[in-house]
């Protein structure tokens, strides 16, 4: 797995463009990766709901959650799901809309200089170890393309108090032992 540095996308991942992105501001270094954790419905594992949503395809009459997000525009780079299938929704070079009012270090706006990446999971249930793997690759893949990224946080480490994933479930420990050379997390 390989970032392509012509498109800023893995070339080893399906392809979706999301319109919930813009352009990072001009000469900001990717530094970050956020990591996050998310289901929809809540709960709910398989199908295209998070594609619809990244995509603002999701219908708010499917479900009564729906209805609860209709009106948000967000996004993520990367979605690996829980059969360890990657698909990519933003160019790396681009500002994909994940991480909201947030915080690193004394930087705020996190989304200008990082990159997110959402594992299907919820903050309970433990991810599987096939997506440890890819998420692995996937992180090697993009410190090889953008060697100014040297930290892996949660959303939760970002957006203390506001959100909580990718939550107690995920194994920080098992990813440290997958991160390539240069990378940390907390």
């Amino acid at each position: 797995m390989n970032v392509d540095p012509a498109t800023n996308r893995l070339d080893s991942a399906r392809f979706v463009a999301s319109p919930n992105c813009d352009a990072r501001p001009r000469d900001e270094r990717i530094e970050l990766v956020v990591i996050h954790g998310m289901s929809l419905p809540p709960g709910q594992f398989g199908g295209t709901a998070i594609e619809r949503f990244f995509t603002n395809r999701l219908d708010p009459g499917e479900h009564p959650y729906f209805e609860e997000i209709r009106d948000l525009r967000v996004s993520a780079h990367v979605v690996i799901y829980r059969d360890g299938s990657v698909t990519q929704f933003v160019p790396f070079d681009r500002r994909a809309w994940h991480a909201g009012q947030s915080r690193f270090g004394e930087r705020t706006r996190c989304n200008d200089f990082a990159i997110g990446i959402e594992l299907e999971g919820t903050d309970t249930e433990p991810y599987t170890a096939v997506q440890y793997e890819t998420l692995g690759r996937v992180l090697a893949a993009i410190k090889r393309a953008y060697p100014s990224v040297h930290a892996v946080r949660g959303h939760s480490d970002i957006a203390p108090g506001r959100k909580t994933d990718p939550g107690p479930a995920f194994d920080w420990g098992h990813l440290a032992s997958r991160l390539p050379d240069g990378m940390a997390t907390a």
